[in-house]
């Protein structure tokens, strides 16, 4: 079977009286596997990349109708998942040294515990050789074998590199230069973007005023989810124009700009909620939970006819391109998203909208200018 491209969903036939059926969501088709979380029975396996349901016709139906053509069925069972790992004690002492070097160089939780997971099998495959001593052509020639035996995703793919290189350049302290290894090409998948009226739709249909706040926040800020949840009331800079990001992707502080509007709203949303701490805060007072304003979005988007497969970053994406759309220029969008690089914001450029109300085709001028020239010569 040939690697799955980025655009195509894999449904793998189920063996005979099997419980579950698998499915392969691409990583970049984020929409997507969001909306195949919401369904019941589904079932992320972690080991395999891959996720599942209940085998019967009516979910194989569902998942016809949800993926239409970017469904593919795959002749032959779900690739394996990678085995338990047990390292010995040369594989442990590693491990633990790189736990520690990634936690004083504050690495995010998430990043410790998937640099650690990916690690674990390459010190086992590695565990009669010293570490110190593998060339970067048998690690590209490990990669390989997770590829073609497990079938790992791009994403996976990354992770992996990205914690070996970890190893080698932080642990060990070797030359980040020797360990330049190969990398899959990086897809070029355009943001999904929503039209301004139904962001409008969609951000107003909340009954609810702290739900209605939240979403408002995060087209208006162009804010990530994890961005939102982090926001304190002291973060609101009323006085100066602008929200305060602490803390954003990459541990970088950023402002972000403050919509008149939002700041009457978020002043509503104060009187009646009177936050203590955190902007938006959960029932027990705690931060509000990310899958809870997954739940608001999905909600609103169904209230309004929304667009099924957008998420709540999608918002972020259309803050950037209706900014982009009214003249605001490259480098102000760029540090009200936080990004590290021009190119990085430069996407926004490919997802304008393109018809004959903003750019005029070569071939009417064509014609045009061809008809003036007729009508001298006729005259």
């Amino acid at each position: 079977m040939k690697a799955p491209k980025n655009q195509n969903i894999l449904i793998y036939t189920a063996l005979p009286k099997a419980k579950r059926f698998k499915v392969y969501i691409p990583f970049l088709l984020k929409a997507e596997r969001e909306c195949f979380k919401k369904l019941d029975s589904s079932y992320y396996h972690h080991q395999q990349n891959l996720w599942s349901l209940i085998n019967t016709v009516e979910n194989l139906k569902k998942i016809e109708s949800l993926f239409g053509s970017k469904l593919l069925q795959v002749g032959e069972s779900a690739p394996r998942g990678m085995p338990k790992i047990d390292l010995n004690r040369q594989g442990e002492a590693e491990l633990e040294k790189t736990h520690q070097k990634m936690v004083l160089k504050g690495f995010s939780k998430n990043t410790v515990d998937n640099y650690k997971s990916s690690l674990k099998p390459f010190f086992k495959y590695f565990e009669n050789q010293s570490l110190k001593s593998v060339t970067k052509e048998q690690i590209e020639g490990y990669v390989f074998e997770l590829i073609s035996k497990y079938k790992i995703s791009e994403s996976a793919q990354n992770t992996i590199i990205n914690a070996i290189k970890c190893y080698y350049e932080h642990t060990l302290g070797l030359p980040r230069e020797y360990y330049n290894i190969t990398r899959p090409k990086k897809s070029q998948d355009l943001p999904n973007v929503l039209h301004v009226n139904e962001v409008k739709k969609i951000i107003n249909s909340p009954s609810n005023l702290k739900h209605k706040t939240i979403l408002h926040t995060i087209y208006g800020a162009g804010l990530r989810v994890g961005e939102l949840i982090r926001l304190r009331v002291v973060d609101i800079r009323s006085e100066e124009g602008y929200i305060f990001i602490k803390d954003s992707k990459g541990k970088k502080d950023r402002h972000t700009v403050l919509s008149k509007h939002l700041l009457e709203l978020l002043r509503e949303y104060y009187k009646i909620y009177k936050p203590a701490y955190w902007l938006f805060e959960g029932q027990t007072g705690g931060q509000y939970s990310s899958t809870s304003i997954q739940s608001i979005y999905r909600k609103a988007v169904k209230d309004t006819n929304g667009n099924p497969w957008s998420t709540p970053h999608t918002l972020r994406h259309s803050f950037a391109t209706h900014l982009m759309e009214r003249g605001t220029s490259l480098r102000h969008i760029q540090a009200a998203l936080g990004h590290n690089s021009s190119k990085t914001t430069e996407i926004y450029t490919r997802v304008l909208a393109i018809n004959n109300k903003t750019i005029k085709s070569p071939l009417d001028n064509m014609y045009e200018s061809v008809s003036l020239d007729e009508n001298k010569t006729t005259s």
